[in-house]
């Protein structure tokens, strides 16, 4: 289905993944997990899905960037060294991803999902544990070459993105939390920028589906940012986490 036609129901299925990824990703990230199968339940063909989902959720990282300002003007330096590789990477993840086959990509999903929902499950634990452990500056060489794999992966697939951006900072000892959100929601939105690029230059994009998500994930956005404050994020990477494993678990 390239999304030229789509009934009532297949809408509002799409309309309604949206709002709760959107609402997902504004309190505790996740929403990859309902935008992807959503577009895959409809019809539309997996690299093309998942290049669609990642173009649909793009707006959320880009726009959180207007309350971090200040963190990123104290983080710029940081952000300026690692940008030119994170859209290296993000740019070969996309054309990775772009030149696999549906045939491929399908039997990649479950192995996709499940390694999204252990990582998004970890996630608390490996910052404390990257934190615990870190010992003295590592090589510029590795930071690049750890930068890069990020990108390739936030390029290709891209749920959990956030997780491996967390403990990479910790990892070279960014503690503020917000200076840290920042860093995170910059380096996302260069990378899912550039692989938008990507995609919508490789025509893979299903946009009457991906338009419909992206409706959804913007009022879904407004909402979890309200409910923000009722609604415990541990809770809800509760729920996340189930729903990705009882995915994982239905594409085996």
């Amino acid at each position: 289905m390239g999304g030229a036609e789509i009934g009532l129901a297949e809408l509002l299925l799409l309309l309604a993944a949206g709002l709760v990824g959107g609402a997902c990703n504004a309190i505790a990230g996740g929403g990859t997990f309902f935008t992807f199968p959503a577009l895959l339940h409809v019809g539309v063909p997996p690299v093309a899905a998942n290049a669609t989902s990642a173009i649909s959720i793009w707006p959320g990282h880009a726009t959180s960037l207007l309350g971090y300002r200040e963190e990123l003007r104290r983080q710029s330096a940081r952000l300026k060294a690692s940008a030119p590789v994170f859209i290296l990477g993000g740019i070969v993840g996309a054309a990775l991803l772009a030149a696999t086959g549906n045939a491929i990509f399908r039997q990649l999903i479950p192995w996709l999902l499940l390694a999204a929902t252990l990582l998004f499950a970890a996630g608390p634990w490996l910052r404390a544990w990257v934190s615990a452990h870190r010992g003295g500056e590592l090589p510029r060489a590795a930071l690049l070459a750890i930068d890069f794999a990020v990108a390739v992966y936030g390029g290709y697939f891209g749920a959990g993105l956030g997780i491996l951006l967390m403990a990479v900072l910790t990892l070279i000892g960014i503690d503020d939390v917000n200076e840290a959100n920042a860093l995170k929601n910059a380096l996302a939105t260069v990378v899912t920028s550039v692989a938008v690029a990507v995609f919508v230059a490789t025509g893979i994009i299903a946009w009457l589906p991906g338009l419909v998500v992206l409706a959804g994930a913007i009022a879904g956005g407004y909402l979890g940012a309200r409910l923000a404050r009722w609604v415990k994020p541990s809770v809800l990477r509760a729920v996340v986490i189930a729903f990705g494993l009882l995915l994982t678990w239905s594409y085996f």
